[in-house]
């Protein structure tokens, strides 16, 4: 993965006016107004002091297919949560999962998290598997969390902490 840039944009808009893509998320279908806005302050975000928000490109071939963002959420806590999506046309080829893995990399290894966490809408059982392949613990439900399209939406929280993400990243060390 790699640092979005500007030049993402029109790959982003090909998931982010997806109905597929957004279906369970606050935002989308995008107009390319929307995804140009969302994308440039991606970009911007990167010169933030303190950075509270990473966003990357995943990128096969050259061609961007997904993104992940680790967001920070306490610095004081050292707490950060992750997001990712990926292109419908390469679902279940493991992107996701290696997005996620990546950012967990990040944040435990790069910004020094104790803890990160993830959601997803509970319908959205191809997400939930993601977050159960790198590790992450199921810890509940939040109820009515978002507003989406079809009504309020709640989330399935996921965390893993970094003692936990170490012991298997590294069996026996």
């Amino acid at each position: 993965m790699s640092k979005i840039g500007l030049a993402d944009w029109r790959a982003v808009h090909s998931w982010a006016s997806d109905a597929r893509a957004c279906r369970f998320q606050t935002w989308g279908p995008n107009s390319e107004a929307q995804t140009r806005a969302f994308v440039t302050d991606a970009v911007d975000a990167w010169a933030h002091t303190p950075q509270q928000r990473f966003s990357y490109a995943a990128r096969v071939e050259g061609d961007v297919v997904g993104m992940g963002e680790l967001h920070v959420r306490s610095r004081g806590q050292r707490q950060g949560e992750i997001t990712y999506v990926v292109h419908p046309q390469v679902w279940g080829q493991g992107l996701g999962t290696a997005i996620a893995n990546e950012l967990l990399t990040r944040g435990f290894e790069e910004l020094d998290l104790h803890r990160i966490y993830a959601t997803c809408d509970p319908r959205n059982r191809g997400s939930a598997r993601v977050l159960v392949k790198i590790g992450m613990t199921w810890e509940g439900r939040l109820r009515h969390t978002a507003l989406i399209r079809d009504g309020w939406r709640d989330s399935e929280m996921f965390s893993i902490v970094e003692d936990e993400w170490r012991a298997a990243t590294r069996p026996g060390i």
